[in-house]
Parts: C-alpha cells; sequence; structure tokens
C-alpha cells in the first residue's frame, strides 16, 4: 500500500511529510473537537507509511500550550483551553501509527504569543532545509486555522506544498471557513491533492 501511494503521489527525494496537531483534544471526546476529525487518521496512516516506505522525512506539529495559554477564552482568547502540555489532550490521536524516526515539532509554547503555524518560532524551517527538503505534503488539523497558516508559511518559506485533502478536517467556526481556506492555500501556489 505505501509503495502504491508514494507511486500515486509522485514521491521523490526533496518530499517531506508535514502532520499538523493530530492530537486527542481536536478529536471527539477532546476539549476541542472537530467534526469528522476522527476521520483523517486513516488516510493519515496511509501517508506514513508511504512516506516511511520510501525514507523521506516525517514531521508532527503539535499544540503544546502553557496553561492560561493567551489563545484560551479565560485568558481572554477564542479557544477553550486545549493541547495543555503533558495532558492526555495534548497527546497523539489514538490509532496514529508514528514512526520512532518522526521528528516532533512543538508551538504555541510561550504563554503570551498565538501560534498557529508550524513554522511560528520553531526550527521547522532549518530541519526541512538541513534535510533539504523541497516539498511538503500537508495534512492534519485544522483546515481553516493550523493547516492553513503552516502551508501558507512553507510557501513563503520558499517550499512547494501539497494539500492531503482526504486527510483535513475544519474547525468552522463561520460558514465555509473550510473551504476558503482551501481557496486561500491554493492562490498561494499550494496544490491540492484527492485520493479517488
Amino acid at each position: 500500500m505505501g509503495k502504491s501511494l508514494g507511486k500515486h503521489l509522485g514521491l521523490r527525494d526533496g518530499d517531506a511529510l508535514v502532520i499538523v496537531d493530530a492530537q486527542r483534544d481536536f478529536l471527539p471526546g477532546g476539549s476541542l473537537p472537530v467534526d469528522g476529525a476522527d476521520e483523517v487518521i486513516a488516510p493519515l496512516n496511509s501517508y506514513l507509511e508511504a512516506f516511511r516506505a520510501r525514507g523521506l522525512p516525517i514531521f508532527l506539529t503539535r499544540d503544546w500550550h502553557p496553561p492560561g495559554h493567551c489563545s484560551f477564552q479565560s485568558a481572554g482568547g477564542r479557544w477553550p483551553p486545549h493541547c495543555i502540555q503533558g495532558t492526555t489532550g495534548a497527546g497523539w490521536a489514538a490509532g496514529l501509527h508514528i514512526p520512532p524516526t518522526a521528528h516532533i515539532i512543538s508551538k504555541g509554547t510561550d504563554r503570551n504569543v498565538e501560534a498557529y503555524s508550524g513554522f511560528a518560532d520553531t526550527a521547522l524551517a532549518k530541519l526541512l532545509r538541513g534535510l533539504h527538503v523541497q516539498r511538503l505534503f500537508v495534512g492534519g488539523l485544522t483546515t481553516d486555522h493550523c493547516v492553513h497558516d503552516t502551508v501558507l508559511d512553507a510557501r513563503l518559506h520558499g517550499f512547494d506544498a501539497v494539500i492531503l485533502g482526504d486527510a483535513i478536517r475544519a474547525v468552522d467556526a463561520g460558514p465555509d471557513d473550510g473551504t476558503r481556506a482551501i481557496a486561500d492555500m491554493i492562490a498561494h501556489g499550494a496544490q491540492l491533492h484527492m485520493r479517488s
């Protein structure tokens, strides 16, 4: 499966997989559940296997907030407390097959700074360049926030970006936020990949 999917994606040297915030708090039963978030786990596992089979780099970003983070409603932000460092909710989604070689990128670690992008005050860009990565395949949560901002920053840093359309879900706090986020990512030069 991994090799055939890799062929379908046209994987080559210089490609990397970035899985954004596939954490328990965003899944059903979490503190900030996203509709359909549990449906991304199976496709993400397929992509993980495809990249692992070809020895290509895999990155996982995670919200890793201190208590009282500025994005929390209790601190004047817009979200309920979520993905607090060391809590169960900050852990990876059950059933996600993370290889031991995956690079973990923690973001949102400063109590006073919101950080949706995997590039925000992290070493992600430096690590990607060190591995001679040119193209990112991005999936995870959520389409209209952390996936969107990570893809836009990838483009700003000069990376090609492919959105894994079957492995993303949106908060949709406003009507059609997810649809608009995809259109915006494409407008900034990203490609949308949909598996039939």
